[in-house]
């Protein structure tokens, strides 16, 4: 169905003598136009309204220029698909286009208002499938109060999706993002954006995301990538704490929680902890790290290195525990401690090791064997114990 389009155009009247558009001052003139071949009504004070005249109509000049017009598309359920108001209207000679200048209105979805637009210019199809906006453009969410600023927006009402181009910046209550593009389905709450992407969550701690391809699952309170991902914590509002990356990632927005996956790392200030694996767990709100998968932990002042097949560290009491396949390593005195399970308070850098220990140490050289041990790599002195026999190991007086 066609765009009804209502124009009042303050400089051209409609002659029935001449049978053609004269210019007048003062005098308003009331347009309702259907395909660009409707009828004009001229009304004015003391003067008796003009019979709707077709034949006549059809002479018009087809390039008609509307001023102060409003553009309305209904769907084929009659619902209005959008309505915009502009500056200006011209339509091209064969009617199939309709240039404005200044447009704003609202885009519908099932009869409501979804999104309030304004731009500096667009550009509607007679079809109503597409409209094109260019220029400071801003489309506003009605329901969520989402807002999207982009240099140009295009609106396919029957595919459900907006897209917008071109310097994109949002806010949402819960996310501040920029991109160079946004493809937004709003009864699928998906945003697609692509291209320099930053994301950044509104509520403390705040995480902050960039890439070059992410999907924002809005009711799933999701972003996930399939692209490498950089995030970053960010303290005081400004100020970069810890850093994550991962060649693919997800991110629970509302709870800060980030799934690093592929070659993912986590690198900490405090502690001063770089962690890498294939699958890592970052929650910035309860300050840990979960690695379901093997894992290294590297502490960088300490020289300390322990693997696993698994592990979580509690970054605010900075205490990590380790399961399977447990690998302490000192590089600084050459000894190593390997077990089932380890606890590792980090400001100490004492450990807890349970289940077949073994400890290995260079100078002076000794193998120690046990259910138990306790101890720090960094001074060599660490306890083996368990059963009848314990065995302690301090090195030489210098």
């Amino acid at each position: 169905m066609p765009p009804e389009i209502k124009a009042w155009d303050q400089n051209k009247v409609w002659d029935q003598k001449s049978m053609g558009w004269i210019k007048t001052i003062g005098l308003p003139c009331v347009l309702l136009v259907l395909l660009g071949l409707g009828s004009c009504r001229q009304e004015s004070r003391g003067a008796n309204r003009l019979a709707e005249d077709t034949a006549a109509a059809q002479q018009v000049d087809p390039n008609l220029t509307f001023n102060n017009i409003t553009l309305e598309q209904p769907d084929e359920k009659g619902q209005t698909l959008w309505k915009v108001r502009a500056k200006q209207a011209v339509y091209t000679p064969d009617k199939q286009l309709a240039k404005v200048q200044s447009p704003s209105g609202e885009l519908y979805q099932d009869g409501k208002p979804a999104y309030k637009i304004q731009a500096k210019e667009g550009e509607i199809r007679q079809d109503g499938n597409r409209i094109f906006l260019r220029g400071d453009v801003v489309a506003t969410d009605v329901e969520s109060g989402a807002v999207m600023r982009g240099n140009e927006l295009e609106w396919r009402p029957k595919q459900d999706l907006m897209i917008v181009r071109g310097n994109l910046r949002g806010t949402h209550p819960k996310l501040i993002l920029s991109a160079n593009e946004g493809r937004v389905q709003r009864r699928q709450q998906r945003v697609e954006l692509s291209g320099n992407i930053f994301a950044e969550t509104r509520d403390e701690p705040k995480l902050k995301l960039q890439g070059e391809k992410m999907v924002w699952l809005m009711q799933q309170d999701r972003l996930v990538s399939d692209r490498p991902v950089q995030a970053q914590r960010i303290a005081n509002n400004t100020q970069v704490t810890d850093q994550a990356n991962g060649d693919t990632a997800e991110v629970l927005i509302g709870s800060r929680v980030a799934t690093l996956r592929k070659n993912a790392r986590v690198l900490t200030v405090d502690p001063p902890l770089l962690v890498t694996g294939n699958s890592l767990i970052w929650n910035l709100k309860r300050q840990t790290i979960e690695a379901d998968q093997p894992v290294t932990v590297v502490h960088q002042q300490e020289q300390t290195t322990l693997t696993a097949d698994r592990a979580r560290m509690d970054l605010e009491p900075r205490v990590a525990r380790f399961t399977g396949n447990v690998r302490a390593i000192g590089q600084r005195n050459d000894s190593d401690l390997a077990s089932d399970t380890l606890v590792w308070t980090i400001p100490t850098q004492q450990l807890v090791a349970e289940g077949n220990v073994v400890y290995n140490q260079a100078d002076p050289p000794a193998t120690v064997r046990g259910p138990r041990a306790v101890g720090r790599l960094q001074n060599r002195t660490v306890v083996v114990s368990g059963g009848r026999v314990v065995t302690e190991i301090v090195p030489p007086n210098p």
